[in-house]
């Protein structure tokens, strides 16, 4: 489709969760966390930029439910060294290669919510 692109992402987490958010989608995954807009600051939640300037956005949702089916896709660079980073952290992740044969694994962020991380290589 012409004229069509990700702006940005968001997925659910609860209230507090930030700290968790930031040591998992910043410390181990090495996503770039970006200042949310003034207005939106008292909601909680975090914001973060892929390359490309795509958005990834945590927001707080006062029912908080994971998301256990859908989930982002998220294409990394050092792919080894983020599974090392996970392995470290303690983190479960299911090892697998898609239907194009890239490396990718599936586990679940600090809240629950499924993501896969495919090998960028």
């Amino acid at each position: 489709m012409a004229g069509v692109a990700l702006d940005h992402l968001q997925i659910a987490m609860p209230a507090g969760g930030e700290a968790a958010a930031r040591r998992f989608f910043g410390g181990i995954l090495g996503m770039t966390e970006v200042a949310k807009p003034q207005a939106l600051a008292g909601r909680g939640g975090l914001w973060f930029t892929l390359d490309g300037g795509v958005g990834f956005h945590l927001g707080v949702a006062a029912d908080f439910r994971p998301a256990t089916r859908a989930h982002a896709g998220l294409r990394l660079d050092g792919f080894d060294a983020v599974l090392a980073r996970l392995a470290g952290a303690g983190l479960v992740a299911v090892q697998d290669r898609d239907t194009f044969g890239r490396r990718r694994v599936y586990l679940d962020d600090p809240f629950g919510n499924r993501l896969e991380l495919i090998d960028g290589a």
